[in-house]
């Protein structure tokens, strides 16, 4: 029976120059890659995906998403605020209520594409 790590080795060394010096040219540099690792840390908890999802409806206040998540109001705050710092989404105020709204296009898009990668 193969040992679950050598699944992963090759069985020969054989480096493909060519190869190697085509993905090389494509590396961001570090500070890119550890800022969108950042970033899909942000989407690696259920409850921001959930608020990033009723958020691509429609905008909503912090009770509102409280009330759909069955979860209090400082919890959802928090979470707000993560995204927020993400860039994620955005708010608005009117009077005394702030209201939620996804940052841009992009976000719905990579929601979407999980959605449809996960179908696959």
């Amino acid at each position: 029976m193969e040992h679950p790590v050598e699944a992963e080795l090759c069985e020969s060394v054989c480096v493909h120059p060519e190869a190697v010096e085509l993905a090389a040219g494509g590396l961001p540099p570090e500070e890119e890659m550890a800022d969108m690792a950042e970033l899909f840390k942000v989407f690696g908890d259920s409850t921001r995906i959930k608020i990033l999802c009723l958020l691509s409806r429609c905008e909503l206040c912090v009770c509102d998403i409280a009330e759909l998540l069955k979860m209090t109001q400082p919890a959802i705050s928090y979470q707000l605020r993560v995204l927020k710092n993400a860039r994620l989404v955005k708010n608005r105020r009117e009077g005394k209520t702030i209201f939620y709204f996804l940052a841009d296009s992009h976000v719905e898009t990579i929601i979407g594409m999980a959605k449809e990668h996960l179908e696959e």
